[in-house]
């Protein structure tokens, strides 16, 4: 028997699965892995069309694995299917990712405190080692991707670390939505240090068995990322309505 046809991998490494990792990818769900990777890199950008022709075309498959693979993306609010228009990717305003943002920071300083009440100090260690790679990224005038990268890492880790499945669930599709925005900050070095300096506040926080402090840092967090996404998008022209 055949083996199931695969689509090779971008070299981003952001860790979104669209579907649970207990079970092997099919063709259209590995055309939609692939394209949100392509979307969140940046190759695609905000407003753009995506033609299901050209994507049949590029991964040699039928329309049929496209079309699925593109609602799978609009489930997650990472795409939009417009009449007579097609696929697009979600252009958000200023007013829609505030929403977003401020209802992952609420779900970031949830999912933070049920961490911090089922791990031991001593089952941090990998945190402690994101969190120094960080700072050295942040010194790096080209540590933007890896930044990201390990960033959205630790994200998902207090997801996971929650231990509440929906939690996690909801709290990683809004991060999908929007990690495109956040990378608009951390394209700076200044932006990537000030980062680096919570996620800091943050392990000592967790470290010290503090709680209130290190549910504030996960929220400031996520606060200074929506800050910085909106300045960036201000200044852009993009503020919408």
């Amino acid at each position: 028997m055949a083996e199931p046809r695969t689509i090779s991998q971008t070299t981003v490494e952001l860790d979104w699965r669209l579907v649970p990792e207990t079970r092997p990818l099919s063709l259209s769900e590995q055309i939609a892995e692939r394209l949100s990777q392509e979307i969140l890199a940046g190759t695609y950008q905000p407003g753009q069309r995506i033609l299901e022709q050209h994507i049949a075309g590029r991964f040699e498959v039928s329309r049929g694995p496209v079309r699925e693979a593109l609602r799978l993306l609009e489930r997650e609010g990472v795409i939009e299917i417009l009449p007579r228009r097609g696929a697009q990717v979600t252009s958000l305003t200023v007013k829609e990712v505030t929403d977003i943002f401020d209802i992952r920071g609420a779900l970031v300083g949830l999912c933070m405190v049920l961490a911090m009440e089922r791990l031991e100090p001593g089952q941090w260690g990998q945190v402690k080692e994101w969190v120094e790679r960080l700072g050295r990224l942040a010194r790096e005038n080209d540590g933007a991707e890896e930044y990201l990268s390990i960033s959205f890492r630790l994200s998902l880790f207090l997801g996971r670390s929650s231990g509440n499945e929906r939690l996690y669930e909801l709290l990683r599709s809004l991060s999908r939505q929007t990690v495109r925005y956040t990378a608009l900050g951390l394209g700076s070095q200044a932006r990537r240090r000030q980062s680096a300096r919570t996620w800091r506040h943050l392990l000592k926080a967790v470290l010290a068995g503090d709680a209130t402090a290190a549910e504030a840092a996960a929220r400031t967090l996520v606060k200074e990322s929506r800050d910085a996404a909106i300045r960036r998008l201000e200044a852009a022209g993009h503020a919408g309505t």
